[in-house]
């Protein structure tokens, strides 16, 4: 990391910290902020990447989001802060990196909003999985269209709904409300089939 660690810091409470890098933009506050919970940012890479390399590039990585973030948004409690932006980084870079195709994973990110127990996923099984698929691909053409397209942009396209809504002239609102009829027709439409 790029920047001086020295014992001068270690008088200052975390909130001090993120106040004079907020201030400053002086790197060695947050640096030496950031070094007393890389433990914690490592551990919880290992958790999830269960490979040390992933993690330790996953610290380096959090280390730039926090630099930034902090510039922005004013953070009371800097522990909790950072463990969400952690395992947001951590869950982000695994969806990256999954090697199910993408539409096996979109259809169980879409189960898992959809279904009202969770646990029922776990139960089906592989070909189940792909005839429900099926189902679902053939369901999505009897959407509205605004809901289609939103289904598909968000889910299929992996888009924000800022994207979204720019792309078809939409408010986040009517984009958010968009996916959530679109979902609940959808799940109509699968136990119809």
């Amino acid at each position: 990391m790029f920047f001086k660690q020295a014992k001068q810091y270690s008088k200052f409470s975390d909130e001090e910290l993120v106040d004079s890098y907020r201030l400053s933009h002086d790197i060695n506050y947050v640096g030496n902020l950031y070094l007393r919970y890389t433990h914690l940012v490592l551990g919880l890479g290992i958790k999830y990447f269960k490979n040390e390399t992933a993690a330790n590039d996953a610290v380096m990585d959090i280390f730039v989001i926090i630099t930034k973030e902090l510039k922005k948004h004013k953070v009371e409690n800097f522990k909790s802060w950072l463990y969400t932006v952690s395992k947001n980084h951590c869950l982000q870079e695994l969806r990256k990196n999954k090697t199910i195709t993408k539409k096996q994973d979109v259809f169980e990110v879409f189960l898992n909003n959809s279904m009202e127990n969770n646990e029922e996923l776990y139960l089906i099984e592989q070909t189940e999985k792909e005839e429900l698929l099926t189902k679902l691909e053939s369901a999505l053409p009897e959407l509205k269209d605004q809901q289609q397209q939103c289904v598909k942009a968000f889910y299929l396209e992996n888009k924000s709904y800022q994207v979204i809504a720019d792309e078809f002239g939409m408010t986040i609102n009517d984009v958010k409300s968009n996916i959530q009829n679109g979902k609940r027709n959808l799940k109509i439409k699968l136990t119809e089939k």
